[in-house]
């Protein structure tokens, strides 16, 4: 998938750190299946059916970072899709303690 994304141009990393911060202090690291164009998380399963938990983890990685559109994607029994946005205006930190730096 990340060979096809980089033929089309666009900037994808695999496995890429993000910094996740509480209150302006770092609690930790993620690390994105996918990061593309540093605007969206992309999130690799090969489950049966995906769940509630599944969004969840992703909802709560779009929380603790500046990033507003994530995808999970099931390459399961059944390929299945669900996207997820949340606008930082309704998150609680402010979006200048969030790093997602291209380098790390």
């Amino acid at each position: 998938m990340m060979i096809e994304l980089k033929k089309i141009g666009l900037d994808c990393r695999n496995q890429f750190p993000i910094k996740v911060f509480y209150e302006k202090e770092i609690i930790g690291e993620y690390f994105a299946d996918l990061f593309i164009e540093q605007k969206i998380i992309v999130e690799l399963k090969a489950i049966k059916i995906l769940t509630k938990q599944n969004e969840s983890q992703l909802l709560n990685y779009l929380t603790a970072t500046n990033v507003e559109v994530g995808l999970l994607l099931n390459f399961g029994e059944k390929p299945e899709f669900k996207r997820k946005i949340f606008d930082n205006e309704y998150k609680t930190y402010n979006s200048s303690q969030i790093h997602t730096d291209k380098h790390g």
